[in-house]
């Protein structure tokens, strides 16, 4: 892709990031996002085809985005002392990044449109949820092989762990708002409360 292409995507996937999170799906036309971008509608569909592609790719950025800020570099766990802190660090991370408000409303849209545009649903769990736990599931399996942790089924306590974390903060968020969005300091002790239960279950 030319540079001059690339930066007329950004530009474009930058004011669909406004505008459909400001107005919603509906309400935002190729015309609108091609007068907020100075990108051609022409060009637009040349690229994205219809605006639900264009959707579908701000979804798959917005969220490969987000993983990429926190699960690019995994932790780094020398000995057993470390992995409690080291869990609630990288977990911690993970939740600040998944409650910020512009990823929540792009998750309340995605669900508003999964039951006409099911890709989108894929799109958001591929590169949200599912990475995550795939990501986490190889530290667990390191863990394991390192006899730091006892995890037979890292793939299944990396879920287990992941929605010990995510679920209530995530949920009350979802569901009544950006104000039950926890402070930080809430927000570390849940974690650190979720991670040591889940150490409670794979410790020696």
């Amino acid at each position: 892709m030319r540079p001059s292409s690339a930066a007329k995507i950004r530009a474009a996937l930058a004011a669909a990031e406004d505008a459909f999170l400001a107005q919603g799906f509906d309400a935002v036309t190729m015309d609108d996002i091609a007068r907020a971008s100075g990108v051609a509608k022409q060009t637009l569909y040349s690229h994205f085809v219809s605006k639900e592609g264009l959707f579908l790719q701000l979804v798959t950025t917005m969220t490969g985005a987000a993983g990429d800020a926190v699960l690019d570099e995994p932790p780094v766990i020398p000995t057993a002392a470390d992995v409690e802190p080291a869990l609630i660090g990288l977990l911690d991370e993970q939740l600040s990044v998944v409650l910020t408000p512009r990823l929540l409303q792009l998750r309340r849209l995605v669900i508003g449109e999964v039951h006409r545009y099911p890709e989108l649903g894929r799109a958001l769990a591929e590169n949200g949820p599912h990475r995550a736990i795939a990501a986490l599931a190889e530290l667990l399996t390191d863990l394991d092989v390192r006899g730091l942790l006892r995890v037979p089924d890292a793939p299944r306590a990396a879920s287990q762990l992941n929605w010990l974390v995510m679920g209530q903060p995530v949920n009350d968020a979802m569901m009544f708002g950006d104000d039950r969005v926890p402070t930080s300091a809430e927000r570390r002790r849940h974690v650190a409360s979720a991670v040591a239960l889940f150490l409670a279950a794979h410790r020696d």
